[in-house]
Formats: C-alpha cells, sequence, structure tokens
C-alpha cells in the first residue's frame, strides 16, 4: 500500500498536468485568435476611416465679377445660369462622394471635371448670347469653365486607397501562406482553376471589347438657313467640330470599356458630348445672327445615343 500510493499519485499529478497543459494551450490558441481578430478589426476599422476621409471638393472660378453691364431684357436668363453654374459645382461635388474608389487614375478628371467644364461652357455660351442680343456680346467667358480639384482632399483619398491595398495584399499574402501549410495537393487543384478562371475571364474581356457600340448624333447640317458669307467660316469650323466631338466620344467608349458603373456611358461620355454640342450649336446660331436673322432652337439636335 505504501508503494502504491506514490504511483497513484504520480499518475494524478501526470493527469493534472496534462490537463493543465491542454487548457493552457487553448487559452493561448485562444487568446492569439482573439489577437488576431482585435487587429484585423482595428486595421479594418482604421482603413475604413481612412478610406471615408474627404475626397476634396471642387472649386471653380467666379465669373459674375468679369461681366459688363448687363441689359434688363437679359437679365432673368443669365441669372438663371448664373444659378445654374452653381447647381453644376454642387452636383459635381456630390458626384464626388459618391464615386469614391471608382473607376482608374483617370476617373476623376474624366467622369467629372471634364463633363462640369463642359456643362459650364455651354452656360457661360448661353450667358453671352443673352447679353449679345441686347448689346455688345462678351467674348472669352469659356476661359472660366475649368476647375479644379482640392489637392490635399484627393491626396487624402490616394493615399487612404494605397494603404488600403497594402492591407489587402499582405492578407492575401497571409492567406498563401496557410494554403501551402493545408497541402501541396489542394494548392495544384487551386492553381488549375484559377488558370480556368483568368482563361474564361480573358475570354470574356474579348467579348466586353468586341462591340462597344457607336454614338451617333442628329445631323443639323440640313437644318440651317442660308449662311451669310461672312459667318460660313466659322460655321464650317464649327460643323467640323460637332464632328470631332463625335468621334472623340466613340474613342473615349473603346477606351474606357469595364469602368465605371451602370449608368457611367451616360454621365460620363453621353453628357459631356451633349454639353459640348450645345455650346458648338450655340455659336453657330450666335455666327448666324451677326449678320442675318439668329436660328434658334439648334440645342434640340445636341442629345446624341448610343448604338449597341
Amino acid at each position: 500500500m505504501s508503494r502504491a500510493l506514490p504511483k497513484y499519485n504520480k499518475r494524478r499529478v501526470a493527469f493534472i498536468g496534462g490537463a493543465a497543459a491542454v487548457a493552457l494551450s487553448g487559452t493561448v490558441i485562444a487568446g492569439f485568435a482573439l489577437a488576431g481578430e482585435t487587429t484585423s478589426s482595428s486595421k479594418s476599422t482604421g482603413t475604413n476611416a481612412r478610406t471615408l476621409a474627404g475626397p476634396g471638393t471642387i472649386t471653380c472660378p467666379d465669373v459674375t465679377g468679369r461681366l459688363p453691364a448687363i441689359p434688363a431684357s437679359a437679365q432673368a436668363e443669365v441669372d438663371r445660369n448664373l444659378a445654374q453654374l452653381q447647381t453644376q459645382i454642387d452636383e459635381a461635388n456630390q458626384r464626388l462622394v459618391n464615386t469614391v474608389g471608382q473607376g482608374g487614375p483617370n476617373f476623376v478628371q474624366n467622369a467629372i471635371l471634364g463633363p462640369l467644364e463642359d456643362k459650364r461652357v455651354a452656360a457661360l455660351n448661353r450667358i453671352e448670347t443673352a447679353i449679345g442680343r441686347a448689346a455688345a456680346k462678351p467674348e472669352g467667358l469659356e476661359a472660366f469653365a475649368p476647375c479644379t480639384l482640392n489637392a490635399d482632399g484627393a491626396g487624402g483619398g490616394a493615399g487612404a486607397g494605397e494603404e488600403a491595398g497594402a492591407g489587402a495584399g499582405a492578407g492575401e499574402d497571409a492567406e498563401a501562406g496557410a494554403g501551402a501549410e493545408a497541402g501541396a495537393g489542394e494548392e495544384g487543384g487551386a492553381g488549375a482553376d484559377a488558370g480556368a478562371g483568368e482563361d474564361a475571364g480573358d475570354a470574356a474581356g474579348d467579348a466586353g471589347n468586341a462591340g462597344v457600340g457607336t454614338i451617333t448624333c442628329p445631323d443639323v447640317t440640313g437644318q440651317l438657313p442660308a449662311i451669310p458669307a461672312s459667318a460660313q467660316a466659322e460655321v464650317d469650323r464649327n460643323l467640323a467640330q460637332l464632328q470631332t466631338q463625335i468621334d472623340e466620344a466613340n474613342q473615349r467608349l473603346v477606351n474606357t470599356v469595364g469602368q465605371g458603373g451602370p449608368n457611367f456611358v451616360q454621365n460620363a461620355i453621353l453628357g459631356p458630348l451633349e454639353d459640348k454640342r450645345v455650346a458648338a450649336l450655340n455659336r453657330i446660331e450666335t455666327a448666324i445672327g451677326r449678320a442675318a436673322a439668329k436660328p434658334e432652337g439648334l440645342e434640340a439636335f445636341a442629345p446624341c445615343t448610343l448604338n449597341q
């Protein structure tokens, strides 16, 4: 009995010690898991905070101080277009917020600042035309059309995107490492699947690029009255510009396949094209109106359509 008791005690000690070791291991593993979740959560929260930082603001030149005396008959139309200039800026700033992270590196210029400039050119041309009906027509207001994006906001957004991308890359590396430890056989299968997926993706991309459609616009030449000789050169120049605008829009349609959301083509290509056409058609009206009866309503031929 005296020798059996120590053996029992030894076995009991060994059993208790083993259970304690298992419990300790579980605690350590749980601790690492919780720490990982906390770190991941912290990183995710930090990334989100950085990504949601202000995308900046768009600022445009104030044209009001550059206008001549406005005839009373033109005041309402000038005021309406000045208000529209401000509305355009507000809408562009809102779109800047709504599209954070969309498109490629030139998305803001191509989809927001460029279209905004085109809209401002059209509005400024309408102001010139309104004043010119009753007084000397101001020229060169288009110089106040381009706007800029606050650099601090743009830089912050870019930095956030790079940091978020770095975090995602680190996560992918970690997962790849875990996959390698899980088994070479699974990696081989995953590689085969990935290769098949890439081939399918390439095929889908080729199919997507195969037929992006073409943009067609109404022909305005047959809607013009007799053109005075003094206006012929300017009219011809703007008619040529209308065709150039269509060609550029069709090229942009090809270059931006897959960019933006479902309304990208309308917002970034067709909409800006319409604004450019309105400006050119207004210039044609004004050129003819200097030497003959000014045609009205050519803006009806500005909208264009996408033919799939």
